[in-house]
């Protein structure tokens, strides 16, 4: 990405932007107060209308500009665990994420079937990243950003158990 990792983070803190770059999130429904410290979350819904799952994605790991750890968890869709690691790299920002189900539909399947979706999708995940934090940049030398300036620190917060067993079973 042609940006900072502290741009990158700038958007990641946003919550409400999450359905304008995660693929499948079609709306917000609720943000933490909290968000982005580790435990909170925010509340969200996939699908198209009128087929809609309300879903929620925890914090597990909140480390700018290095590395953000979710946990979403949607139904009968059942659970996962991302991974977004920032290192700064000569072009601006190298981003990689990794997710993996760790219950419900997609975990019974073999890798081979989920993972190629993952894949795709994942990398429009961070076209759409890019997009967000490029422009983020872009304002920032215009100096024309009148909001979060700054991204935000880690603070006291605790990730729910079930999280943090879904993280360690997953190893991401």
């Amino acid at each position: 990405m042609r940006c900072t990792p502290d741009d990158l983070f700038a958007v990641l803190s946003d919550g409400w932007l999450y359905p304008v770059w995660v693929v499948g999130a079609a709306r917000m429904r609720d943000v933490d107060e909290q968000w982005p410290r580790e435990g909170s979350r925010i509340h969200h819904s996939l699908g198209v209308w009128p087929i809609m799952i309300h879903d929620e994605t925890e914090i597990v790991e909140w480390d700018p500009p290095r590395r953000l750890r979710l946990r979403p968890e949607a139904g009968i869709v059942g659970r996962g665990v991302i991974r977004i690691d920032a290192r700064p790299h000569p072009a601006g920002t190298a981003v990689t994420i990794i997710e993996e189900p760790v219950s419900g539909a997609a975990s019974v399947l073999p890798a081979l079937l989920w993972k190629p979706m993952l894949t795709v999708r994942n990398h429009e995940c961070l076209n759409r990243l890019a997009f967000l934090a490029e422009g983020r940049r872009a304002e920032r030398e215009a100096r024309e950003l009148d909001h979060r300036t700054e991204t935000p620190e880690p603070r006291e917060g605790t990730a729910s158990p079930q999280a943090r067993r879904d993280m360690r079973e997953a190893g991401i």
